[in-house]
């Protein structure tokens, strides 16, 4: 020990109490760092899903590293009323020059208290949509959906958001609370449709299909009533009609875990099409053109005929043949 001393004061300068303080520094780090891995390994023998992991491997960093920095502090800060006052010195300015890091920080500590949202849950964040797969100290990772991806899919993109978004955005939790969606689904047939048989036929299939989707949203509803101001309703899937100017509008409308939107809506859509195949006097509505002719559809013409000023031709009004 002598020897590392008198190395330490020719080399590097340092006095026998400083190289002292470098020791215990280096094996504390050691220290904490090998006690983390440990029980980091000791946890996943006992535990099996990988969001246990992750929770657990995250909380113990974090204590990891604030016991790191309370024993740097007892070998390091010995006059703990210098340092106070060279803390109050160099606030202000820090918190000026770190006011965007240090308003995700104290983000982060909110997200931990109030729980928003949690690694796992499906979130929208301002403008961006995904799943949480990351949350540390300044910033959170989702997996983006959406954007150029239809019916809430992923995009395979990864984005990272500052912590501090939560303060000045709307946050929406798709997941959390309560766990499942409405989506709606316009089905437009013309007015020469039989629209009764349709609103019927649209009624059935989406009771089949959002008859397991509107059991859980039942219980959900009865379970987030004792956390939320939620007034109770119905949660059976339903069909609603509306006149629109190209046809009769029926819309169907249902619950949906929101992970499983687009194989949903895909299997509504293939029983209604299916459906409606075999009934000849249902069409769908569609963008088209149509020439109407008076006298055709035994109605006056719109003017009188003038034979004089077309020249013989046929008359305004007439269908050309």
């Amino acid at each position: 020990m002598t020897m590392v001393y008198r190395w330490a004061a020719e080399v590097l300068g340092l006095s026998a109490e400083a190289t002292m303080r470098l020791l215990l520094t280096v094996v504390l780090l050691v220290g904490v760092t090998l006690g983390r891995w440990v029980a980091i390994r000791a946890v996943h023998r006992r535990l099996s899903e990988p969001r246990d992991h992750y929770r657990w491997r995250k909380g113990l960093t974090y204590a990891a590293v604030i016991l790191a920095l309370f024993l740097l502090s007892r070998i390091w800060l010995v006059d703990f009323s210098g340092f106070a006052t060279y803390a109050g010195l160099v606030s202000a300015g820090v918190a000026i020059a770190l006011k965007d890091p240090l308003a995700s920080l104290a983000a982060w500590l909110f997200i931990l208290w109030r729980r928003p949202f949690e690694v796992g849950d499906r979130i929208q964040l301002g403008d961006h949509s995904g799943d949480v797969v990351d949350l540390r100290l300044f910033q959170i990772t989702l997996l983006e959906i959406g954007n150029w991806v239809h019916a809430d899919q992923t995009t395979g993109r990864l984005l990272y958001l500052p912590n501090a978004l939560v303060f000045t955005t709307p946050v929406a939790n798709f997941t959390r609370g309560f766990r499942t969606i409405w989506i709606e689904l316009p089905v437009l047939v013309t007015f020469e449709s039989d629209w009764k048989m349709a609103e019927q036929i649209l009624g059935e299939i989406v009771r089949r299909q959002g008859a397991k989707a509107a059991e859980d949203a039942g219980s959900q509803l009865a379970e987030a009533a004792g956390r939320f101001a939620l007034a109770p309703g119905a949660t059976e899937p339903e069909v609603y009609l509306t006149v629109e100017d190209s046809g009769v509008l029926l819309t169907i409308r249902t619950p949906c875990d929101p992970r499983h939107r687009r194989a949903v809506t895909q299997a509504i859509w293939r029983d209604v099409l299916e459906a409606l195949d075999q009934h000849p006097e249902i069409d769908l509505a569609y963008p088209t053109t149509r020439i109407y002719r008076n006298e055709r559809e035994g109605k006056l013409p719109l003017r009188a005929p003038d034979n004089a000023a077309s020249g013989g031709g046929a008359s305004a009004g007439r269908p050309v043949p």
